[in-house]
């Protein structure tokens, strides 16, 4: 009864919390977060322990495959240098950095601030879009933030592995690469066959509800087998996702994509705010666990103030030289302006993935409750930090989102090149010897089609909402409107509005319909009450 309350009452917090963020401009994972924290230190509140496994298992495979869902495969492979060299090289680069001033401070093993650094290096991009999205990043920044979000929580994962390994004098270089080479490789075969075999599902069934089922699966089927032959859950799951994702509309009938799509939005909206309270709620313990530990409040505060310090500043240095980080657009090099740079730099806020990875800490881990308790700090300080001023450095550098006049542009021309290939498919049927449906039908289709091309182009006008398209929208939901009143009031008075034959006497109910006797059904003009 407890799980139950609890899980419902999260849930209640989430859904409120949201919407009234929603409501007043504010950023749900920030507020959530704070949330959270303050609602740790309630006496009143049991505190919520979050094992790493409910993270690594239960939630980091469904949010991964919901981003890679919705992200484009022909953009992933459009700037996979510049994701690689954020998903893999700056988490290399930086939990060296954090490592080599944890070590200093907390005079331990190198080793054990390498695992810190590899603990709080991936950023989450859950919350940088979520925050992008409010503020309107450029697509171009948005797309490298997503990217490296897929792939970084994997490099983060085996070098904390190794980490913990050099602690207990295990590894050795060799070692290193190979468990590098079997996490990325034994992803990527894994995830692709993931993808074939879900895909194989897909293109044979056509109930959504069937169709749905088998995306909500999906996740655990790609991640489950790569950890099992030591290979990085993380990448399969992201590889499987962007494969489904993009056959997606010839595996799938239209109907399975939308349930699909419905189904993984609420989901995803769930989860996601869930792990910002979540996040706050470990706060009580983890302070807790800091002021047992023997290192005093003074370097602990110290340590978890340099950190912070060291893995924005890593990530700046890092992002700074803008030739590294060039996209491809339209078979050319555009490279990311100065402005659009630093904010790709300062978009480095820490999620779930670097408290569930604190926690993977052995206990026998040198300071280990200070490195988990500087791990909550980097999370806490960089989402709300970073997360509260990025929105202020965007407008400063006049950093803009994408141009809603271009998107209409790029739509209608895409649509006006669809509908011609359906236009000339249309004249091929009907100057087919075969063809059997009549000219006025034909007509009457193409001329659907030429009004919906002509629907696009009217966007770009000045006045959207008052061209012809959009008056007659305007009218259909109207007569829309009606008629589900009048479907309302029949379904409501249980009747239907007509009776049946005379073979029939009973009247029609809206649960159990009569149909006409065989004599008005094969009568040519039937009578009213037929």
């Amino acid at each position: 009864m407890e799980l139950a309350v609890g899980l419902v009452a999260l849930a209640a917090t989430v859904l409120v919390v949201s919407a009234l963020c929603d409501r007043f401009g504010l950023a749900a994972p920030l507020v959530l977060t704070v949330v959270g924290i303050a609602a740790s230190f309630v006496p009143a509140l049991p505190s919520v322990p979050l094992h790493p496994d409910v993270v690594l298992l239960g939630l980091l495979p469904p949010l991964l495959y919901a981003a890679a869902s919705k992200a484009s495969l022909v953009d992933f492979k459009a700037n996979i240098r510049p994701i690689g060299m954020l998903s893999v090289g700056l988490v290399l680069f930086t939990a060296a950095a954090v490592g080599a001033v944890t070590s200093w401070l907390l005079d331990i093993p190198f080793a054990a601030g390498l695992a810190l650094g590899a603990i709080v290096e991936p950023p989450d991009a859950v919350a940088a879009t979520a925050v992008g999205r409010r503020i309107g990043l450029p697509r171009k920044v948005t797309t490298l933030l997503e990217g490296e979000s897929l792939f970084n929580d994997a490099t983060s994962i085996v070098l904390l592995r190794t980490a913990i390994a050099a602690i207990a004098g295990t590894v050795g270089f060799w070692q290193v690469l190979g468990s590098f080479a079997l996490s990325a490789v034994g992803g990527v075969v894994i995830g692709g066959l993931a993808a074939v075999l879900i895909r194989f599902a897909l293109r044979r069934l056509t109930d959504p509800v069937l169709t749905t089922g088998i995306t909500l699966i999906s996740p655990w089927f790609a991640y489950l087998p790569a950890e099992h032959i030591h290979g990085s859950g993380v990448v399969s799951v992201v590889v499987a996702g962007l494969i489904v994702a993009y056959k997606a509309p010839t595996d799938q009938t239209a109907i399975g994509r939308m349930s699909a799509r419905i189904n993984w939005n609420t989901i995803q909206f769930l989860l996601e705010n869930a792990v910002f309270l979540l996040i706050g709620l470990q706060m009580r313990t983890i302070f807790e666990g800091a002021a047992a530990s023997s290192v005093g409040w003074p370097l602990i505060i110290v340590t978890c103030v340099a950190v912070i310090v060291t893995v924005i500043l890593a990530r700046m240095v890092w992002c700074a030289p803008s030739a590294l980080i060039s996209i491809r657009v339209d078979d050319a090099d555009e490279r990311l302006s100065a402005g659009e740079t630093a904010v790709l730099s300062w978009a480095g806020m820490r999620g779930v993935v670097t408290l569930a990875a604190a926690f993977i800490l052995p206990a026998d881990c040198p300071d280990r409750e200070v490195l988990v308790f500087a791990a909550m700090a980097v999370v806490a300080g960089t989402l709300l930090f970073q997360g509260s001023t990025l929105p202020a450095l965007a407008k400063l550098l006049h950093v803009r989102g994408p141009n809603a006049r271009s998107d209409a542009l790029q739509q209608a021309v895409v649509m006006r090149s669809a509908i011609n290939a359906g236009l000339a498919r249309l004249d091929e049927i009907a100057a087919s010897p075969e063809n059997a449906v009549p000219e006025p039908v034909l007509d009457g289709i193409r001329e659907r089609a030429i009004t919906r091309e002509r629907s696009f182009w009217e966007r770009l006008g000045p006045e959207a909402h008052e061209t012809p398209a959009a008056q007659v929208r305007e009218v259909r939901l109207q007569m829309l409107v009606a008629e589900r009143a009048e479907v309302l009031r029949l379904r409501d008075s249980g009747r239907a509005i007509t009776r049946c034959s005379s073979r029939c006497s009973r009247r029609s109910t809206w649960r159990r319909p009569c149909s006409p006797s065989p004599r008005c059904a094969a009568s040519a003009s039937p009578s009213r009450n037929c």
